[in-house]
């Protein structure tokens, strides 16, 4: 079975992790999001569901809403906005949350790698995970890239997705400087510029991966 280079992407809240993700897609890689699995695994009929509505309260499930993928079925779903509100507002709450989420995502983030070398398709397999460092998941990485902006930017982008400016201070505060991220990483990107700047670091660092 064919063992593909695992890389991971992290960084500062909306420095373009997300963006430099779908580059390396393009470029052949299997990608992987960390928060994306998060929404997966909470679902409110899981083990992690039935333990988040007991310590968070039955508040943050939203009404039943429509599950297009099977038949316009009502399911009930996790209003995942108001979870982060809540844990944000209670360290304790937050760290228990996190207990949780964390060890489910890394066996997620296993059971992928593992699919992705079977088919023998991919170039790489890359995984944005923007707590890294504070989880102690490097050494699970082969290569780790670390993608920074300047705070300015950074909050532009973040407010001009939608955010409120207080959730970028809420979210930072439970991350580790950027800079320091850069410091343990392998490689270090600076996305001040364009989404085309970002591209043409993206096939950079491709070939210097794969020694192309």
């Amino acid at each position: 079975m064919l063992k593909l280079k695992k890389i991971a992407i992290t960084g500062g809240v909306a420095s373009g992790k997300s963006s430099l993700c779908q580059f390396f897609e393009e470029l052949g890689a299997f990608v992987v999001n960390a928060d994306a699995i998060v929404h997966e695994l909470l679902d409110p009929n899981t083990d992690l569901g039935k333990k988040i509505i007991r310590q968070f309260g039955p508040e943050v499930l939203d009404q039943k809403v429509l599950d297009k993928t099977h038949g316009n079925v009502q399911k009930v779903q996790f209003n995942r906005k108001l979870i982060a509100e809540k844990a944000f507002k209670d360290p304790e709450l937050l760290k228990k949350l996190e207990e949780w989420v964390h060890p489910a995502v890394l066996a997620r983030i296993e059971e992928l790698y593992d699919h992705a070398c079977k088919t023998g398709r991919y170039s790489s397999f890359v995984v944005e995970i923007p707590l890294l460092y504070e989880i102690g998941a490097e050494k699970f990485y082969d290569v780790v890239i670390a993608v920074l902006a300047d705070e300015n930017v950074a909050k532009t982008r973040f407010e001009n997705a939608g955010f409120k400016p207080k959730e970028y201070e809420q979210r930072m505060s439970r991350q580790m400087a950027p800079q320091l991220k850069a410091d343990k990483a392998r490689f270090t990107i600076r996305n001040n510029g364009s989404l085309e700047d970002l591209r043409e670091e993206a096939v950079k660092l491709n070939r210097i991966i794969h020694n192309k």
